[in-house]
């Protein structure tokens, strides 16, 4: 081969190999800063404390573990006491958690203290827990509540304008105009909510401690950050075999939690609306009424009660007494049972239910709508 020909060569392979080279780079280089990016966005912001290299290590080491620290051990269990001593280690408080049965993993939960910084705020005492809570739930509540900090609650079936309402006297420097104007506006990177959706529905109701110093983008972001971290791979598995998709399965939940006074009912009253949903009827829910009618002035309330059958007509593709299918989107915020309910309702036969006649709260449940009818109050 002339000499020429095969410097072109040797020439032509060099310039491979350093592409070959930059393209290594490149890769490592995306790697390395996409799993502290992908933690971050998935478990929140990383403590202060952690250097560039420790960050890494301990994002990676989360995002290893996965669903160990979103599932609880078991979904059904009682509560118990646990007792943290003054002065007691993480790891000595790990090690007995998974002893007594309460998390999964113990490395895991000392991983997920380190990186979010709680392994310096757990608080001392006794603590009520419960294997139905995950690791990062358990994580959370045994905090330590600073000066600096306070503790806001969003309870499950509140809507946005219910969160906004309970701002002025929660300590944060936060307007509940404020507060709405960020939660109508669905942040981009969120797969689960459609681009022009609100975050209605995905404000996760729990007892969140935060700092006085939290911003509304940091808030709003905080209560969807918490939604995802319950949003795991058994309870998407669970709305895929009800055939619906996650933003779908919320709207359902966000129905359910305020038709069902009584928790245990959920999985019942899931499967109404799923069985209607299949063959194309309408829900006929009240709560869809409710949301579509907005604050009744006169109640001093979000949820108008009782409906009049000229607000069971109110023309809104909310209102589904009036419009076939779900709603546009979500009608309040529901609670993690509630979203279990819809992933793994009862297999029940039941197209329609009502309130008992008793008080209880209780419903009874029909197959016909002749049924339902002699169902009712006498």
């Amino acid at each position: 081969m002339p000499n020429h020909l095969k410097k072109h060569r040797e020439s032509r392979r060099k310039t491979e190999r350093a592409i070959l080279l930059a393209l290594i780079i490149i890769l490592a280089t995306s790697i390395l800063i996409g799993i502290p990016s992908f933690a971050t966005r998935k478990y929140g912001r990383p403590s202060s404390r952690l250097d560039y290299s420790n960050r890494l290590e301990y994002s990676a080491r989360l995002l290893w573990y996965g669903d160990q620290l979103t599932q609880p051990l078991a979904q059904n269990s009682i509560e118990q006491s646990f007792i943290i001593e003054p002065g007691e280690s993480i790891y000595s408080i790990a090690s007995r958690l998974e002893e007594v049965g309460l998390i999964r993993n113990e490395s895991a939960f000392r991983t997920y203290l380190i990186f979010t910084g709680i392994d310096t705020s757990i608080q001392a005492g006794e603590h009520i827990l419960s294997p139905a809570m995950s690791t990062i739930d358990i994580a959370r509540s045994m905090q330590d509540v600073t000066p600096g900090q306070i503790t806001f609650i969003i309870l499950p079936g509140w809507r946005m304008e219910e969160i906004a309402a309970s701002l002025p006297t929660s300590g944060l420097n936060i307007t509940p105009e404020a507060f709405l104007e960020t939660a109508k506006s669905a942040p981009h990177g969120l797969d689960f909510l459609p681009a022009s959706a609100s975050t209605e529905g995905f404000l996760y109701p729990d007892a969140y401690i935060l700092s006085r110093e939290t911003t509304t983008e940091e808030l709003v972001s905080e209560f969807l950050l918490n939604f995802s971290l319950h949003l795991t791979t058994d309870l998407q598995n669970g709305f895929a075999r009800q055939d619906l998709d996650t933003y779908q399965a919320v709207t359902i939940a966000s129905i359910l939690q305020r038709e069902a006074v009584i928790p245990e009912e959920q999985p019942q009253i899931a499967s109404v609306f799923i069985n209607r949903w299949n063959v194309g009827m309408k829900l006929d829910s009240d709560p869809t009424v409710q949301y579509a009618l907005g604050y009744n002035s006169v109640q001093g309330t979000w949820w108008t009660n009782p409906l009049s059958a000229a607000d069971l007509k109110f023309d809104s593709h909310y209102n589904t007494y009036v419009y076939t299918g779900l709603p546009p989107g979500p009608i309040a915020n529901p609670s993690l049972r509630a979203l279990q309910a819809v992933a793994s309702p009862a297999d029940t036969p039941y197209f329609f239910f009502r309130a008992r006649c008793d008080g209880s709260g209780l419903h009874v449940f029909a197959v016909t709508f002749e049924e339902h009818i002699q169902n009712a109050c006498q």
